[in-house]
């Protein structure tokens, strides 16, 4: 006879519907904490695009502020996840925060006294993604101390859908706030954000974890090398990073597609961003059973296959409302890609290194959004917009052919970690 296991609580555990997660308090206060620091994130993300096609007309310089967010993962990502195993990831989550609060609020008061300039505004991006990239590994390993194990999956969909209620909720809010107050309004905002999180993280109290204390190059490389040598794992990084390069087509040129191509305003900006996060909520209730039925290779196909189709109809549409299928089907194949990734390596990845495996599938698939980033920048400042677009869905088609049989992705139960 098996004894019934209980959460930290003291409750049953839950069953394991898509919302089991939310029966744990802890879980519940820092996922809704979480939504409005997205929220808020996703404001400034977009005053901060939108912000530098005002400030100059290179292609380059407005894709660059998608690449001063997410380098940091790729340059930091691997010793943030070795702080996020070797401390309490509670306290380095905390730290992160208590950052980009700082940061975000000194951005917000540049702003508004008039002193920003186009090297200011990315280097206030930069470091906030260098917040990130420190609060990243900690967050995502933490949740295995918020719910039970067997919980693990429909935790890591909720957080994703918490991302993509913020994707859909922020543009919109921010779009109107970009037209009424303008970019020093939504920075404040997303400083402010921070608070509820701080403070649900000075709430929460851990049970203490086992950490085996090693010094942080050590460290790396121990993650490195178990990587390395994990087949599945190796196979699931060189699928990012292709899917990485890949997907940065659309993230970096949507500002220059709506104000070049479709001459649209920051409110036009802001619904195709709020369509995108539509659709991910729309699609992530579905991820799972679509990937029990596929399969990773399968689901990724797919959602690779939308993001095609996406870039193929903005390389050729003028209109704002052509573009509104595009931005949501954009976001479908965005949650179907990265929530399945993400579930991959956690999955694969044992707890003790769980934070640095973590960030190097960050790091490798970011890194991958901060390099494709850039290249596509360039390449819309030399061939255009509709030329980068339709490069990007070649992109796309060829590198998951090819890695389809250099690199195939892990069978159902190859490789997981048995918890």
């Amino acid at each position: 006879m098996t004894s019934k296991v209980l959460e930290p609580s003291g409750h049953p555990r839950p069953g394991t519907g898509t919302f089991s997660p939310f029966r744990y308090p802890v879980f519940r206060a820092i996922w809704i904490a979480n939504l409005f620091s997205n929220v808020g994130a996703t404001m400034q993300s977009i005053a901060a695009a939108w912000m530098m096609t005002e400030l100059t007309t290179s292609h380059q310089l407005v894709a660059l502020v998608q690449s001063s967010a997410t380098v940091p993962i790729l340059l930091l990502g691997v010793f943030a996840g070795a702080i996020a195993d070797n401390y309490d990831r509670r306290q380095v989550m905390l730290a992160a925060q208590i950052g980009m609060l700082v940061v975000s609020s000194a951005l917000a008061a540049m702003t508004y006294a008039g002193w920003i300039n186009p090297v200011l505004l990315l280097a206030f991006t930069l470091s906030v993604g260098i917040g990130t990239a420190l609060n990243s590994p900690a967050w995502q390993a933490s949740v295995r101390q918020q719910v039970d194990p067997s919980q693990l999956p429909q935790a890591i969909a909720l957080n994703s859908i918490s991302f993509n209620i913020a994707r859909s909720v922020g543009p919109a809010v921010g779009g109107v706030l970009l037209s009424i107050w303008g970019p020093p309004f939504a920075f404040l905002i997303n400083a402010v954000s921070y608070i509820g999180l701080i403070g649900v993280l000075l709430w929460w109290r851990p049970a203490p974890r086992q950490i085996d204390r090693r010094p942080i190059i050590p460290a790396v490389r121990a993650g490195l090398s178990y990587c390395i040598g994990s087949q599945p794992l190796r196979r699931i990084l060189t699928r990012g990073l292709a899917l990485g390069i890949g997907l940065s087509a659309y993230q970096a040129l949507l500002p220059t597609i709506v104000s070049d191509q479709l001459h649209g305003n920051e409110t036009q900006f802001g619904l195709l961003l709020g369509l995108f996060g539509i659709g991910s909520i729309a699609a992530a209730p579905f991820v799972g059973p679509l990937r029990r039925k596929l399969h990773l290779e399968g689901i990724l196909a797919v959602g690779s296959l939308l993001f095609v189709c996406v870039m193929s109809l903005l390389a050729e549409v003028h209109e704002v409302w052509l573009a509104l299928p595009a931005a949501f089907g954009a976001g479908v194949g965005w949650v179907m890609i990265l929530t399945s990734l993400n579930t991959a390596v956690q999955m694969r990845s044992p707890d003790a290194i769980l934070g640095r495996c973590l960030s190097i599938y960050q790091a490798v698939t970011f890194g991958g959004m901060a390099i494709g980033s850039w290249a596509w920048g360039a390449l819309a400042d030399w061939r255009g917009l509709p030329f980068t677009l339709h490069s990007g869905s070649v992109f796309l088609i060829v590198s998951f052919l090819v890695l389809r049989v250099t690199a195939p992705l892990p069978k159902p139960g190859e490789g997981v970690i048995k918890t």
